[in-house]
């Protein structure tokens, strides 16, 4: 059962988020594109926002389809994490609820993909079905990798505030 329980719980979380990486990347659901999404991001400090825009796009958009599909685990699971971390901290917070545009769906979001990033994809995944797996230790490598990506975006949107306007 636990193995349904995950099918159960990434497909959903996978699609969703892919979905509102693709309104990002494609416009696709009704989104604004990269153009506006870097705009926004400009907004609150995060440079380059074309980069950072992207980044966090196909972080969604990779992160959820790879999730969905339980394909290149962890590394979807990371991903989706990876740009929930951001959206709660540099979009969301402090407020909590959805309907305040608070972090309620993305922290949802952000302990799905942990909880999968940890347990794996379960045998109803491609990865069981090709028997896919990253080498041993990879899974912490991606995941240090993750947290020191969120570090930089800290930093780099802390240095950005700091800076004076041109």
């Amino acid at each position: 059962m636990i193995d349904v329980a995950l099918l159960v719980l990434r497909v959903p979380v996978g699609l969703l988020v892919a979905a509102h990486g693709a309104q990002k990347l494609f416009r696709w659901f009704g989104g604004g594109g990269l153009p506006t999404t870097a705009k926004h991001l400009e907004s609150l400090g995060l440079r380059p926002a074309s980069g950072w825009a992207f980044l966090g796009a196909l972080s969604e958009f990779g992160g959820g389809l790879l999730l969905a599909l339980g394909l290149g685990s962890p590394l979807g699971a990371v991903g989706v994490a990876a740009a929930m971390a951001i959206a709660i901290t540099k979009i969301h917070w402090p407020k909590v609820w959805a309907s305040e545009r608070g972090f309620e769906y993305p922290l949802v979001n952000f302990a799905a993909a942990l909880a999968v990033g940890i347990a794996g994809p379960g045998a109803y995944s491609l990865d069981a079905v090709w028997g896919t797996a990253l080498p041993a230790g990879a899974a912490r490598v991606v995941a240090g990798l993750a947290v020191l990506g969120y570090l930089a975006a800290m930093l780099i949107s802390a240095s950005a505030k700091a800076a004076p306007a041109r």
